[in-house]
């Protein structure tokens, strides 16, 4: 069987994505991580270059095997790290193992969304956060019709992408919004272009009765 073309088309999208500004809104949120960190969806590593010195232990997830192949090519010219064939609905690892958990247009993709959170929020230590930029459905009614219709077709060709879900409330309903900004994604199709960066922590737990 030939190679898979799946990580030559997400790197060529990197670079596309790049040149819209995605590489410095990276530089800026993942060079807040801390501790040990676990990222999610990594796909190529277009997320390693950022991460600094306060990264105790760096594990990236990817499930897709040709993905994953290119991610650890890519760390073997950047920096050690663990690279774990997982869904993120499904996380192998203990509750609190991570101070930080990076998600970079990734919620957008899976298949469960919620669940993805849900285990993120039980990976996360007590003062853990979750980073976050993610593609989120529009404010207004209009765009967010046309998403709706546009988004079977672009799901199709764009590995399961799926702008148009209100995630910012799917990370809401499992984590507390620390900061939040909302904006739009510059030189990018108006069904992309609503946009959310920022932080997350694990709730509270509340005392027993």
């Amino acid at each position: 069987m030939g190679r898979s073309p799946r990580p030559l088309l997400h790197d060529l999208a990197e670079r596309w994505c790049a040149l819209r500004g995605l590489a410095d809104e990276r530089r800026s949120l993942v060079g807040r991580a801390a501790g040990d960190t676990l990222e999610i969806g990594a796909g190529t590593g277009a997320n390693v270059p950022f991460y600094g010195a306060l990264v105790r232990r760096l594990v990236l997830l990817e499930p897709d095997d040709a993905m994953a192949a290119r991610l650890r090519q890519r760390l073997a010219e950047a920096r050690p790290a663990e690279v774990v064939s997982a869904r993120a609905e499904s996380l192998p690892f203990a509750d609190g193992s991570f101070d930080t958990v990076v998600s970079t247009l990734v919620l957008c993709s899976v298949d469960d969304p919620a669940a993805a959170v849900a285990e993120v929020a039980r990976v996360l230590r007590p003062a853990g956060r979750l980073l976050f930029v993610e593609h989120v459905r529009s404010e207004r009614a209009r765009p967010a019709r046309w998403q709706d219709r546009l988004a079977p077709a672009w799901s199709r060709v764009a590995s399961g992408c799926q702008p148009n879900r209100a995630t910012l409330a799917t990370i809401d309903a499992g984590l507390a919004i620390e900061a939040v900004r909302h904006d739009r994604w510059p030189g990018v199709p108006f069904w992309l272009a609503p946009r959310v960066t920022g932080s997350a922590r694990r709730r509270a737990c509340r005392p027993p009765v």
